[in-house]
C-alpha cells in the first residue's frame, strides 16, 4: 500500500512514490469539497507529469490502475477543492 494523502485539505500534489510493479486500485475517500482527485506518473523521473488514464475521482469510491512496470513514479494531484479532507491510497 502506498499512502498519497491522508486527510489532505488543500489543492495540490502529494510527494513522489514509486511503484513497485504491477495491477493497482487508486483510493480516495473523505470529505471532497468539490475536488477532485487524479493519479499521474511521470515517465522522466519527475520532470513531466501526465494524468493516468481514467483513474480521476469526484466521491469515495476507487479506480483500477493499468499494469505498470516497476519503478513508475506516481503521486497525487487534488485540484478544486474548497474545505476538503481527503486520503489517497494505491493498494
Amino acid at each position: 500500500m502506498i499512502e498519497f494523502f491522508a486527510g489532505q485539505t488543500a489543492d495540490g500534489q502529494s510527494g513522489t512514490k514509486v511503484w513497485p510493479g504491477g495491477k493497482g486500485s487508486f483510493v480516495a475517500y473523505g470529505t471532497w469539497g468539490s475536488g477532485t482527485i487524479k493519479l499521474q506518473l511521470s515517465p522522466d523521473g519527475g520532470t513531466t507529469w501526465i494524468d493516468v488514464t481514467g483513474v480521476s475521482l469526484t466521491a469515495n469510491g476507487h479506480k483500477d490502475v493499468p499494469v505498470m512496470g516497476p519503478g513508475v513514479q506516481f503521486r497525487a494531484d487534488l485540484s478544486g477543492s474548497t474545505g476538503a479532507n481527503l486520503s489517497a491510497k494505491l493498494f
